[in-house]
């Protein structure tokens, strides 16, 4: 059943709640809603033991999308469904979304514990960084009106796919549903700040997320992304960080659903 929150600029932010338990609220990446994309099928395998949240962040699904956007109204959202709780709730993310949690960590939101799926973050040489004026492009294609090739470039440029992935993604049914949430790809793209850039990360940037984060990649993803979360397991507080064997970025939620599972039940009362 679908409900809603009102965020502090009172947008309507659709959620959904199911299961029992302490509050687990998923945070999808780029394109993704509740009924479309990773989370999907992740609840289910874990509503024996905390009540899931999930929730169409702004200018997707059900929810609303006032402009003009900042990446504030997008901790507020998730601060907003939080309040829907009993006040602090673990978070899972995925992709754009485990960037989303971080940066809402840092904003004050109330976040218990934090678990994390590779992050978008390049740290090394291990590929090209995001090009300079990676963000002007995207904002600059959806201004005029260029959602598709919006989506391409992404594709292409951002998650680093080769040329005929991206053209053979362009016959895929998910592609109509892709476009018509292209606008949003702003959004994801300023939660990455210039964690792109493939420099190391500062040690001071990440003070403040002072939780217990649990950091997960596979060992079947592409290698930067892999460095950059064992990168960022290293200089959290209080972080470690977990090798999902034969996982990729398509992560499976029958796998992950265990380590969320026990990560985020250690040490915490019923």
């Amino acid at each position: 059943m679908t409900e809603f929150t009102t965020s502090k600029d009172g947008t309507m932010i659709a959620f959904s709640r199911q299961g029992k338990g302490n509050p687990l609220i998923l945070i999808d990446g780029a394109f993704c809603h509740r009924n479309f994309g990773a989370n999907v099928k992740l609840p289910q395998y874990l509503t024996n033991h905390f009540m899931v949240y999930t929730y169409d962040r702004r200018g997707r699904g059900e929810s609303g999308n006032t402009l003009p956007f900042s990446l504030e109204r997008e901790f507020e959202d998730l601060q907003a469904v939080i309040d829907e709780t009993s006040g602090d709730a673990f978070v899972y993310g995925i992709s754009s979304g485990a960037a989303l949690a971080l940066e809402a960590v840092k904003y004050g939101v109330n976040i218990k514990k934090l678990v994390v799926f590779e992050s978008p973050y390049i740290v090394d040489s291990s590929r090209n960084p995001f090009p300079a004026n990676y963000l002007e492009t995207i904002q600059s294609l959806l201004k005029e009106n260029k959602p598709a090739k919006a989506v391409k470039y992404f594709m292409g440029t951002g998650i680093g796919l080769p040329p005929f992935v991206v053209w053979m993604m362009q016959l895929m049914p998910a592609w109509k549903q892709m476009k018509k949430i292209a606008h949003t790809l702003e959004y994801d793209t300023l939660l990455l700040k210039n964690y792109g850039s493939g420099e190391p990360f500062q040690n001071e940037d990440w003070q403040e997320v002072n939780i217990p984060v649990l950091v997960i990649s596979g060992t079947k993803s592409e290698k930067w992304a892999q460095n950059a979360m064992k990168h960022l397991a290293e200089v959290l507080p209080d972080a470690r960080h977990l090798d999902l064997e034969g996982q990729s970025h398509l992560v499976s939620p029958r796998v992950i659903a265990p380590h969320i599972t026990n990560f985020l039940k250690d040490g915490v009362n019923e």
